[in-house]
């Protein structure tokens, strides 16, 4: 490869890296606000859990749309899903009931399914030589959109009112075009290509999807339920939004660093060290208070997502032919269970304390190690 067409690669992966900061920041900044709308609509904290379900449950169509993706090739689907996020948030300021809430945060989680099959497949294409760190890369971008948008949403809500929040959609509007020409025009499956062997990949990729939905529970369970945490105890409605900014940037140096220390101490490993400290970290998070809370939320964002790229990555190699599928199931898939997992949680908020749904997040992670060790090894090589 020439040192130009190198750099242009690296140029359309840093293209990729800003769509992926814009959808996964416009389809996730409801935390930010979440507060706001339950007592802009006089909703009850028990209905927290459902709320981010809902916005959540749509990722659940990722491995359909990895298989259209698949099929059909392009990159059609990465555009289209920047589109719906960014339009899909800006509709969350003018929501005036839960029926249209939740119809709004529905079509988000349709546009965010669109988005990431596509994305991911993409980028694992212009990036042949140095997969791992140009999929962190990609991570990366999106881990900090989800970070730092809630805080900017909760801002502008707090400060303009939550109808000026369609502010927030023209950054995405804008990159659309970028995403046109940057993103690779992915091949179509071929008619002769060999077709998917499900027997031999079902119970890897299950346990994968399992031990992957865990850890959504884990991250879900904190981005819900830690702004209001904070403003129970009477805090600041935007100061909790900071907290998911803590989580989620800090949780970049997990990123960064997850596919490093795999490669030295093998990917097994970190997928089981991680999850434990995880779950020790969740429960050490819901006695603690004053800046105890921010040093834990940071530790949190780094043991929590440094395995994403590694599960990206294991399951586009359990399915090299199908790697838009294998994404979905890997991140779309397992988020949307995740999702369920934290909409049945979420009426502990409210039955006995708004902290119960870490607990159950915390004993998540724990079961989680247990599908670590039955993975087979060329699972997680």
């Amino acid at each position: 490869m020439t040192e130009a067409h190198d750099g242009s690669h690296r140029a359309r992966l840093a293209a990729l890296g800003w769509a992926h900061f814009l959808n996964d920041g416009a389809a996730n900044f409801l935390p930010g606000v979440l507060p706001l709308i339950l007592i802009d609509l006089n909703l009850s904290v028990g209905l927290a859990g459902s709320i981010m379900g809902a916005l959540l449950i749509g990722q659940g169509l990722q491995p359909f749309v990895g298989l259209v993706a698949d099929r059909l090739g392009g990159r059609a689907l990465i555009a289209a899903g920047l589109l719906g996020s960014s339009l899909g948030g800006a509709l969350i300021g003018w929501v005036d009931g839960i029926v249209s809430l939740v119809v709004v945060l529905v079509i988000i989680g349709i546009s965010n399914s669109l988005f990431h099959p596509q994305a991911l497949a993409g980028v694992r294409r212009l990036a042949v030589h140095r997969p791992g760190g140009a999929m962190s890369a990609f991570l990366v971008g999106g881990e900090i959109g989800r970070g730092v948008w809630p805080a900017l949403a909760s801002a502008l809500a707090v400060g303009l009112g939550r109808g000026h929040l369609w502010l927030m959609m023209l950054p995405g509007l804008a990159t659309v075009p970028l995403v046109l020409r940057a993103a690779p025009r992915l091949p179509a499956r071929r008619a002769d290509a060999p077709r998917l062997n499900w027997r031999r990949n079902a119970r890897p990729l299950a346990l994968l999807v399992g031990y992957c939905a865990l850890r959504g529970l884990m991250i879900f369970s904190l981005v819900t339920f830690m702004p209001l945490i904070w403003v129970e105890a009477g805090g600041d409605v935007t100061v909790g939004a900071s907290l998911l900014t803590v989580l989620l940037v800090v949780g970049v140096v997990g990123n960064l660093s997850g596919g490093w220390f795999a490669d030295r101490f093998g990917t097994r490993r970190i997928l089981m060290a991680t999850m434990a400290m995880a779950a020790v970290l969740l429960g050490l998070f819901t006695q603690a208070a004053g800046v105890w809370l921010w040093l834990i939320c940071a530790a949190l964002g780094i043991v929590l997502f440094a395995t994403l790229p590694l599960t990206i990555l294991v399951a586009q190699d359990l399915l090299p032919e199908n790697r838009s599928l294998g994404s979905g199931l890997a991140l779309g898939l397992a988020n949307a269970l995740g999702a369920v997992g934290v909409m049945a949680v979420g009426p502990l908020a409210q039955w006995w304390d708004v902290r119960a749904p870490l607990w159950c997040a915390a004993i998540g992670g724990l079961i989680a190690m247990l599908l670590v060790l039955r993975m087979p090894r060329r699972a997680s090589a």
